[in-house]
């Protein structure tokens, strides 16, 4: 391996860099100003790990350094490089190590670290951990994919985001981390940008609840202000449980940045040459804080976040970018009627460079599953205002890209039909439901699973209020939708794909109970949900 000086370090390999434990060569890879002896008052490691970004030989370990998580810095005194140990083992207690070293955590990246591990087994799970001037982190559990092409009998995952702190309690993550799962798909919103609310009733999707959990500091903006957001977040034991337990494959929403921002334009009209500076501190805080390769490091304002992975034979996983490259909402980002700009081709959802990887992709793959791991809802769900008012759509949806829509479902129709799943989020309540090309015209081409929110939305109604009511009476490829918080646990096999809905029945307290709403199964080779 060849080491650079560290402005090369940081530009090209990032802070995820895996140093020789040979000395000579940690030697030559140590900034000048390597601050040797760091002191903790407490341990750095209390924003917990994770690992993500799995491979057939290997995968990302992240941990943060912050002994004060929601002080300047993280509580760290000096602002300058530190190495930080790391080890990967067989088995939990470390009794059969099979790699090891060190890692620079840099402050221009909030002291967090990446490491690459390469030359994993494929198909197993690894425990790892860090360690730093006597302190040691909490244990993880990560797990390396399948080899490409091999014969695979089951694959499990939940999908899960959407967790406004202020809202309710984190019951669902810690579900997600006693379930037996190869990974989590987390789709967005892994932050809220917003104020604190104060100590008052606040409109909670269009209820009156009381705010739990403050904020702490005003809106974000600033980079300071999205680490410490991060940090009060990822300071809950149950969103740490989680990552600890499996490895995490992530995409960010709108909440990572600005409600609703699409492209180069948030909700206030802000200049975009403004916005995009707001932008790039966003996503430096959003990598800083998620288990990503060092391809995901921002360039300025843009950020690589759309990838695929395979899953041997089974599935191959296509994770999507619908808010970097979209087109600005239409009609004032309003729910309104689906006119004429909707189907403009000059608008577009995943830019013209994204839609051509994903079609690519798609016609190249030869696994039994496609899964299409995305943001917001693909259904095109008609709503009504009031029981005579006109039907209406979210233009923040695919609903409000019916060009786009059309195009990515004409190639699923046409290059792989029956095989393709799309799972998303962003919609605060659950929804499963046939992707009809045309609504109310002609066969399924797809299937979704709408995984509801962790907490935002605080208790929800469930599935006798007015929205789900109008919805089920509106669109008949609607197969089920509740008001309550939980995650979709999706079963994957060679010729069924099964998918619960999980539900918890509070999150305004703590110790909220977990069901199932509604299980649904697919047949490969025939698109449409069924009842399981």
């Amino acid at each position: 391996m060849v080491f650079m000086k560290r402005r090369s370090l940081l530009t090209g390999l990032g802070a995820g860099l895996l140093l020789s434990t040979r000395v000579r060569a940690l030697r030559a890879a140590v900034p000048r100003d390597l601050e040797k002896n760091p002191g903790f008052k407490a341990t750095p490691f209390q924003l917990g790990v994770a690992s993500g970004d799995p491979a057939s030989d290997g995968l990302v370990l992240w941990t943060r350094l912050a002994p004060d998580p929601l002080e300047e810095a993280g509580g760290m005194e000096a602002l300058k490089p530190v190495l930080v140990g790391w080890e990967v083992s067989e088995d939990e207690t470390f009794s059969k190590p099979v790699q090891s070293g060190q890692a620079l955590a840099h402050p221009e990246l909030g002291h967090s670290v990446h490491v690459e591990v390469a030359g994993l087994r494929p198909d197993r799970p690894y425990w790892y951990r860090f360690h730093i001037a006597g302190y040691q982190s909490p244990v993880g559990r990560g797990r390396t994919l399948p080899m490409p092409g091999t014969p695979l009998s089951r694959v499990r995952f939940a999908a899960a985001g959407c967790q406004h702190y202020e809202y309710g309690y984190y019951t669902a993550w810690r579900a997600i981390a006693n379930e037996p799962i190869d990974f989590v798909f987390h789709y967005g919103d892994y932050i809220y940008e917003g104020a604190d609310s104060g100590d008052h009733l606040r409109d909670i999707d269009g209820r009156k609840a009381h705010v739990l959990r403050r904020h702490v500091g005003p809106e974000c903006y600033s980079l300071d202000e999205y680490r410490r957001r991060y940090a009060q977040y990822k300071l809950d034991p149950d969103l740490q449980a989680a990552h600890a337990a499996t490895s995490w494959i992530v995409s960010f929403d709108d909440h990572e940045i600005d409600n609703n921002w699409a492209g180069d334009t948030d909700q206030d009209g802000t200049p975009p040459e403004i916005f995009r500076l707001r932008r790039a501190v966003g996503l430096q805080a959003y990598y800083e804080n998620m288990p990503l390769r060092a391809t995901s490091i921002p360039d300025g304002s843009h950020m690589q976040l759309y990838r695929s992975f395979s899953f041997g034979d089974l599935m191959n996983m296509f994770v999507l970018d619908t808010r970097q490259y979209r087109s600005d909402q239409a009609y004032g980002d309003t729910n309104a009627a689906q006119g004429k700009d909707v189907w403009s081709p000059e608008r577009t959802m995943m830019g013209a460079e994204q839609e051509q990887w994903l079609f690519d992709g798609l016609g190249r793959s030869d696994a039994k599953w496609n899964l299409l791991a995305h943001q917001v809802m693909i259904m095109d769900l008609a709503h009504r205002k009031s029981a005579h008012s006109e039907l209406v759509y979210s233009m923040d949806q695919w609903s409000g890209y019916l060009y786009s829509r059309k195009r990515l479902l004409d190639f699923i129709d046409t290059h792989c039909p029956g095989n393709v799943v799309n799972v998303t989020g962003d919609a605060h309540r659950h929804f499963a439901g046939d992707l009809l090309i045309e609504p109310g015209r002609g066969k399924p081409v797809s299937v979704e699973f709408l995984a509801t929110s962790i907490s935002s939305g605080a208790d929800g109604l469930g599935d006798d209020d007015h929205f789900s009511r109008i919805a089920r009476s509106e669109n008949p490829h609607l197969k089920a939708t509740t008001d309550k918080r939980g995650y979709v646990l999706c079963d994957v096999g060679p010729e069924v794909w099964h998918a619960d809905l999980k539900t918890i029945d509070r999150v305004m307290v703590p110790g909220g109970k977990l069901s199932t709403y509604a299980s649904f199964a697919v047949e490969r080779g025939n698109p449409g949900l069924q009842k399981a």
